[in-house]
């Protein structure tokens, strides 16, 4: 609400630049980026954020230490890609669930971009709702936990296990066998 007692619209956000290079042939797929992701510049930059800490543990990197443009290079090393199914919404913070008026990103552009694409995985349920977008391109398409800290019902050891398999299953590199982390 405004001083004045009349509600606000939430603003309109863009979102951020796809991380993709020729090579790819695992892209990552997330809704939209936090809050904290905006104010960065940067995906995954909430600090309770499992994303770097999952694949660092994957690769034996310290990726988490690592600056922003190392972090992604690592990725495009990998063969691994990252953007979002939403190009820009409204919301106020960063839940999933308070995104409104959402606009797509060019999901069907992807195979042009990125000419070695083997799959898509989806980084969390609002991302996966779009599963029918992504399998339009003839590759195959993953559902991943979400790496949100708002997915507490996922341990971290399960998260990173999950990621695992499915990063092994289409040619990216992992040094931990996928289901060596265990439990839940």
């Amino acid at each position: 609400m405004s001083p004045r007692g009349v509600a606000r619209a939430p603003a309109r956000l863009q979102g951020l630049p796809p991380v993709l290079g020729p090579d790819t042939r695992l892209l990552v797929l997330g809704s939209f980026p936090s809050v904290a992701s905006l104010r960065a510049q940067q995906y995954y930059a909430h600090p309770h954020n499992h994303f770097w800490r999952i694949l660092g543990a994957l690769w034996d990197l310290p990726l988490s230490d690592w600056p922003y443009a190392q972090r992604v290079a690592a990725l495009l090393e990998h063969g691994l890609g990252l953007w979002d199914v939403y190009a820009e919404c409204e919301r106020e913070g960063s839940l999933d669930s308070a995104i409104r008026a959402p606009r797509l990103n060019d999901l069907g552009g992807l195979r042009a971009r990125c000419p070695a694409l083997r799959a898509i995985a989806h980084n969390g349920g609002e991302s996966w709702r779009h599963a029918r977008h992504t399998r339009a391109l003839g590759v195959a398409v993953e559902r991943l936990p979400s790496t949100s800290p708002a997915n507490a019902s996922w341990s971290l050891a399960r998260k990173t296990a999950a990621w695992a398999e499915v990063l092994a299953r289409h040619g990216i590199p992992v040094r931990v066998p996928p289901g060596a982390q265990g439990g839940g």
